[in-house]
């Protein structure tokens, strides 16, 4: 009796110590953005809908080529669902912008530009 009660003590342990990371792993924000817009993108910003900072550009100092897909990945214990997406292109620095886009519920966002209608696009799978 007392090795069953020790395997299931280790067990049990096992169990609380492996959850978090799995939960870690993914929170249900992240999505993947894809570039087809035909152009090198220097800068993508992600933030709450909620507010007016863009905060920090989520590429860092890398761009973003035209063809790439990039997974953004957010903090687990970030709960809010709805965010706003900006991105600014490397050749004349202008930018492209969406808002209210519910993260928990779209996994991969791709981008398109038309360059007959001069229209940055975006679709939301």
């Amino acid at each position: 009796m007392k090795k069953f009660i020790l395997a299931l003590a280790v067990v049990g342990s096992t169990l609380l110590t492996a959850a978090p990371a799995v939960i870690a792993a993914e929170a249900k924000q992240d999505f993947a953005l894809v570039n087809k817009t035909g152009y090198e993108i220097k800068q993508v910003f992600v933030s709450p809908s909620k507010t007016d900072d863009w905060e920090e550009d989520v590429l860092g100092k890398d761009t973003f080529a035209d063809g790439d897909k990039w997974d953004i990945k957010f903090h687990r214990a970030n709960t809010t669902c709805k965010w706003d997406l900006k991105v600014v292109y490397t050749d004349d620095g202008s930018s492209a912008i969406w808002g209210d886009i519910d993260l928990c519920k779209v996994e991969k966002i791709t981008i398109k530009y038309d360059r007959q209608k001069d229209v940055t696009s975006a679709v939301f799978d």
